[in-house]
Formats: structure tokens, sequence, C-alpha cells
């Protein structure tokens, strides 16, 4: 089994928010890496995603989950996958949105925020249909569907 740390900071208090250890069974579920690493999960309120994806993606408004992966300096080899920075309040009105269970949702949040660390993207439409098809893959290893059919079903009606 992979070895990953989990450090789980919670700057809000929010009531589904997913325990510690959810957190770092999805975390881990999503390590894809052969060696021992460190991420860091940090649950931040709307104005905390807001400062931070204005200053490092240069978009205005809260995002569900951003992805810091760590850049160690030239040299320096230190076993650190990144931090995630999850916005409580936007899962919980996403999966409402979505009709999805919020834990449902909270996973899904950690194991693609978890693959941003490692590389994968979805910028074009290759590189989205591999990522997606890893989500769908670990997810469903965690016991959860396809976050990406009810989102395929409403596009079509």
């Amino acid at each position: 089994m992979n070895d990953l740390t989990v450090d789980v900071q919670r700057a809000v208090e929010a009531s589904g928010v997913p325990e510690d250890a959810d957190l770092e069974r999805w975390a881990q579920a999503a390590w894809l890496g052969e060696d021992p690493s460190e991420v860091t999960v940090r649950i931040v309120t709307v104005a905390e995603s807001a400062e931070l994806n204005g200053q490092y993606r240069g978009k205005s408004g809260p995002t569900n989950v951003l992805s810091f992966p760590f850049e160690a300096p030239a040299g320096i080899t230190v076993p650190l996958a990144g931090d995630l920075v999850i916005c409580a309040p936007v899962v919980e009105k996403e999966a409402a949105e979505q009709h999805k269970a919020l834990a449902e949702h909270w996973a899904h949040m950690v194991v693609h925020g978890m693959l941003h660390l490692q590389g994968y993207d979805h910028i074009d439409d290759s590189d989205a249909g591999v990522m997606e098809a890893l989500e769908i893959r670990l997810l469903g290893q965690l016991g959860f569907s396809n976050p990406y059919e009810t989102e395929e079903t409403e596009k079509d009606s």
C-alpha cells in the first residue's frame, strides 16, 4: 500500500464537512506515487477560497478545490505532494445543485485535487478523459458512483 501522510487543517467549522479519517482515506486512495509523501488538506471559507483563486489562478470568486503541488528548490528532495484547499460552502452548494450526497461530492473533490497534485489535468479533452476515467475508478474503489453520470444526464435533457 502507498504511504501518504495527510494533515488536515480546518479554517472553517461547517456541518457536513467529513471527518479527518474520511479525508485521509480518500486522499490516500488517490495517491498513486510509489514513494512516501505528505499532503495538507485545508478546509476553508468562501473568502479564503476566493482570495487564493484570485491570487493564484487570476479568477474571481471561490472555487471547490485548489491544488498546489509542492515544487522543491533545486537540489532539495522533500517528500511533499503539496496542498489541497477545499471550500466547504462551495462543495455543499454544488452537491445540492447536482443532487449528490454530500460525502460523495467531498470524496470526489479530494480525489480530483489529489490527481492534480500528481500532474493530471483536464485542460484538453484527451487529458480530461484520462483524468475522469481515473477518478471514476478510484471513487468506485471507495464505494462511490460515477461523479459524471448526473452531469451527463442533465446535459442531455
